[in-house]
């Protein structure tokens, strides 16, 4: 979808359908209000009569006499002492699902009706595009008649009272990049496990840089072990497919950022995905029922991919590298067993009590290497426990950190732009749990603090920089009718380095 910004009066714009937000319970804002004085106040009697009050509620409105637009669409804000950012995202949802499936080639949302008390015009936009982008996405299936797509809103204009800013014009290309991120982040995830194999995933990179001047190095098996990742091959042992370690190198900082402040202001932030691209536990074999859904344990890679994507597009001041470990776990006669003891690139050895605890396996050698970069500011992004579904369910991503304001900093971002975080500790005491008689750390610490005791494992690995773990195994996806991967946390991790690059 095209998004575009206009300043024009709403009820002289020719367009094939007009979006008004409004509340349920007062009279309408500007924008909304010229287009009924236009009608002779027949859209408030319509709307009064059938606007539902929930929020995100429409009213299709095919034709209404002395307004240009050929119908209108009113979105329920619901009531105005409860509106919101939340109550705006669910808003923007709503009005995408539906304009993704409308018959008409270009459309037209009244914005400024819109904006939330809390929030700016910018955020709002922002958020628009995005929310509105990642609802008219549709993943292409293979079938043996392909169908192709015949109806959907292609252009849409947000409309302004008065002109236009650098302010908003940039807000909207976030907001739509980020919409291109998720969308590669989704496919990359519904891909069947035969397609997006470790060297998929490798050549997407590839592309990636060369559509956007990443410097893009990968490891093959033979490369992986000279670097010395015992820990990530231990888990690629059993696997045909071959394993890829895959580094992605973004340099949007201004040269004379290090220069002007300090060598830290160029300092980059490192994203660390995990990519198995099919999961069935190795020797410590999975269950079948739902084991197909082990093609999404590849999201926390496909998340690095399309948060690049996305702030390349944008073309955001920083620095920023990509590290994806990417490889299979299988079962096979030389797959890594139930209490082998391997050595990890750090030259701490890990006694593997469990192969389908093995997304920690490659993510330590990852972070590992992630020191060489000197980063500001390293987060690794993994669907790594089912415990984490136990504790959040499938609302919240979990979240750990060896830096307590970073995770402040991750929370509030989350909470802003909708795609939340959880955090839970770290203490000291859960440790314990990770003790082996036979090596330096165990791979598993019990039932007991799943999540943590994952967070707590990776932590041994991240003590040369601040670090943040999200566990994405309850978000990355839905199973059930509507199974598919939700393209998450893409929108958290963009806005935080929005963030950051304007700080």
């Amino acid at each position: 979808m095209e998004f575009s910004i206009k300043a024009s009066t709403p009820e002289k714009l020719k367009t094939a359908c007009l979006v008004l937000p409004c509340f349920a319970d007062k009279a309408f804002g500007a924008q909304a209000q010229a287009v009924d004085t236009a009608s002779g106040g027949e859209l408030a009697r319509l709307a009064k009569r059938d606007l539902e009050h929930k929020v995100g509620s429409l009213l299709l409105l095919p034709v209404l006499k002395g307004v240009a637009a050929e119908r209108v669409l009113l979105v329920s804000l619901g009531k105005q002492a409860d509106y919101s950012d939340k109550a705006a995202r669910a808003a923007f949802s709503s009005v995408g699902r539906w304009l993704s499936n409308a018959h008409a080639a270009d459309a037209a949302v009244a914005i400024t009706d819109a904006i939330p008390p809390e929030s700016d015009l910018p955020a709002t936009l922002r958020n628009a595009a995005w929310l509105i982008g990642d609802a008219d996405y549709r993943f292409d299936v293979p079938r043996a008649k392909p169908e192709p797509r015949k109806s959907g809103v292609r252009k849409l204009e947000f409309l302004l009272v008065g002109r236009s800013d650098n302010a908003a014009k940039a807000a909207v290309a976030e907001g739509a990049a980020i919409a291109e991120g998720i969308a590669l982040t989704r496919t990359l995830g519904n891909l069947p496990a035969n397609v997006c194999t470790p060297s998929y995933l490798a050549e997407t990179a590839k592309k990636l840089g060369r559509q956007y001047k990443f410097k893009v190095t990968v490891f093959d098996r033979a490369g992986i072990e000279k670097l010395g990742m015992g820990s990530f091959l231990s888990v690629a042992k059993g696997a045909t497919e071959p394993p890829r370690f895959i580094v992605i190198e973004y340099n949007g900082a201004p040269a004379s950022a290090a220069k002007s402040r300090s060598k830290a202001a160029a300092a980059p932030i490192v994203l660390v995905g995990k990519g198995v691209t099919f999961d069935t536990g190795g020797i410590s074999l999975k269950p079948g029922l739902g084991m197909d859904e082990m093609k999404y344990d590849m999201c926390g890679a496909g998340t690095v991919l399309g948060t690049l994507k996305a702030i390349a597009q944008i073309g955001l001041p920083l620095n920023l590298v990509g590290i994806i470990p990417a490889t299979e776990n299988m079962p096979a006669g030389n797959a890594t067993r139930p209490g082998d003891v391997v050595r990890s690139m750090s030259g701490q050895t890990i006694e593997i009590l469990n192969t389908d605890a093995e997304g920690r396996l490659i993510l330590c050698d990852a972070l590992t290497y992630a020191e060489r970069f000197k980063p500001d500011t390293v987060i690794d992004i993994a669907t790594l426990t089912g415990a984490c579904i136990t504790a959040l369910g499938h609302q919240t991503s979990g979240l750990m950190s060896n830096d307590d304001a970073l995770a402040r900093e991750l929370l509030e971002v989350g909470t802003t732009c909708g795609d939340r975080a959880w955090q839970l500790p770290l203490f000291d005491e859960y440790q314990d749990q990770l003790k082996s008689n036979f090596a330096d750390i165990a791979n598993i610490g019990g039932p007991p603090a799943g999540t943590i005791t994952a967070a707590c494992f990776l932590s041994r690995f991240t003590k040369a920089y601040k670090w943040a773990h999200l566990d994405i195994a309850g978000t990355a996806w839905r199973s059930g009718a509507e199974k598919g991967a939700t393209g998450r946390p893409v929108p958290l991790l963009t806005h935080f380095l929005i963030a950051r690059a304007k700080a």
